[in-house]
């Protein structure tokens, strides 16, 4: 961008900004954390945040099915405030606020000035993917906020030459693979946008390729659990394409994709494409322009999740809201008014705000699959209760040597953090990330197995009686809603028969 451009494009914008405008951003980072703070404490504990806190009782360098930063996290907020639902969620609120924020900056290093900024950050507030996921503790919540910062950093970068900024960009992905391993893939498709329109500098800079050794170098402790114990995360990928191929899959990927950066964020991200690829003030950042169409096309060739993607919205949204105010025709202030409107009715709407006896039960896995973060918190003190209940009713000899097993990591993580109130014995399960925390011990002579699955439990139990019911109103269907609990007497020694069970599905 020349100093010409950038300077039309600066007092354009700022000719048109009413006075302490300069408030807006801050206004709506306001706004957005006042929406996220009135929602923390909604409802119950959602299963994955349960299985953090589980995890964070068994910090380690790796986990089958994630890095080590979020269990960490939980640990830390668990302590500070034991068994605080608020307290848990407050990190997940504070990064999707500074990710508003620095949205607003991504604009301005564009050469956007304040409304360009103000319309950045209301897109990223009101995205309903984007918002929403500030309200729990969740991997995704994390990986966007810090995506929007590398971008932050990359863009910087690009108009300022300062090297530094490749370091710190390089610390915070070192930082981001140990939540998730999706970093890579925006590396991947910024280095074939520079290499395909410039600036092919960045490839010459010896700090990028230091930082990328800085990045191997400390995910090494990762890796080594992951090798040791045959590489269950990248075995991960099979599992979320098949529960992606529940609610569409591939023909959904794109269309669910764009309902994530909300309708205003929507608008500018197809905007910020055509603009990175046309415009010419932001000729020296077209390589973004690629970014957000490699990542749809290696998404949706391994299913995966339609929000991996979301991370670089943020970027794309505040090039196309530097050109969409670059336009002053009176119609696109209307234009504008009624979009963001619009958004924050949806950002309102989507908000985990109704009260539960106005939410509808589901019967089948399928249903809850669709509204997952919803039903995906509720019935775990109906799952604890039961299944104390049917400990409490064995015989006094046999509870010294019983155990817990359940077919789901969810309902695992709900009883291991409350055991010691509950009264309960050790919890064990093969799924997922909670198989790997331990094998049932070769003396538990009986097993309470919580869980639907008799093919498996008929496999590894001579006997099996039904001992229990967890049935709660807006429980999710096999996890917490008609869920039978049975009395298992094994088979065989439970180290002989445990690696064999262990599955990530």
């Amino acid at each position: 961008m020349t100093d010409l451009m950038e300077s039309e494009v600066r007092q354009r914008d700022s000719a048109e900004t009413p006075p302490f405008a300069w408030l807006g951003v801050g206004a709506i980072a306001v706004l957005a954390a006042i929406m996220l703070f009135a929602s923390l404490g909604r409802y119950g504990f959602f299963g994955d945040e349960l299985y953090f806190l589980s995890a964070g009782r068994r910090l380690g360098f790796g986990y089958a099915d994630q890095g080590p930063l979020l269990p960490a996290i939980a640990r830390l907020m668990d302590l500070i405030a034991p068994g605080s639902l608020v307290a848990l969620r407050i990190p997940g609120a504070l990064v999707t606020v500074a990710a508003v924020l620095i949205s607003a900056q991504i604009a301005r290093e564009f050469g956007g000035a304040r409304r360009a900024q103000v319309l950045s950050a209301t897109a990223y507030a009101t995205g309903p993917f984007l918002l929403v996921q500030g309200t729990q503790l969740a991997t995704n919540t994390i990986d966007t906020a810090l995506w929007v910062l590398i971008s932050w950093l990359l863009i910087r970068w690009v108009r300022t030459r300062r090297d530094s900024l490749l370091l710190w960009a390089a610390l915070v992905t070192a930082l981001d693979i140990q939540v998730k391993w999706l970093i890579p893939f925006f590396w991947i498709a910024v280095a074939i946008g520079v290499a395909s329109y410039g600036p092919r500098e960045l490839l010459r800079r010896p700090v990028l390729w230091v930082g990328a050794g800085l990045v191997v170098l400390l995910t090494v402790p990762t890796l080594i659990w992951q090798i040791e114990h045959d590489w269950p995360q990248l075995r991960l990928g099979a599992v979320v394409a098949a529960e992606q191929s529940t609610i569409g899959g591939r023909y959904t990927w794109l269309p669910l994709a764009l309902v994530a950066a909300g309708l205003f964020g929507g608008v500018l991200l197809i905007t910020g494409i055509w603009a990175l690829f046309r415009w010419e003030p932001l000729r020296p950042y077209r390589f973004l322009a690629v970014v957000p169409l490699l990542l749809t096309v290696a998404f949706i060739a391994t299913n995966g999740r339609p929000y991996y993607a979301a991370g670089c919205y943020a970027a794309v949204m505040a090039a196309g809201a530097v050109r969409w105010t670059a336009n002053t025709a009176r119609w696109r202030r209307y234009v504008t008014v009624a979009l963001i409107a619009a958004s924050v009715a949806m950002a309102v709407f989507s908000m985990p705000w109704r009260p539960e006896s106005s939410i509808d039960p589901v019967d089948s896995q399928a249903e809850a699959g669709i509204e997952i973060g919803l039903y995906g918190k509720f019935g775990w003190p109906e799952l604890r209760a039961a299944t104390a209940d049917a400990y409490r009713a064995l015989p006094e000899p046999q509870r010294s040597d019983t155990v817990i097993i359940t077919d789901s990591y969810w309902q695992a993580s709900a009883l291991d953090v409350d055991r010691q109130r509950y009264g309960l014995p050790a919890v064990y399960s093969p799924n997922r990330g909670f198989g790997y925390f331990g094998t049932p011990p070769d003396s538990a002579t009986t097993v309470l197995w919580v869980g639907n699955a008799e093919d498996e439990m008929r496999t590894a139990c001579s006997e099996l009686i039904p001992v229990g019911l967890v049935d709660a109103r807006l429980g999710y269907p096999d996890v917490t809603r008609n869920v039978t609990i049975w009395r298992c007497t094994p088979r065989q020694p439970w180290s002989r028969v445990w690696p064999d069970m262990l599955r990530l599905d």
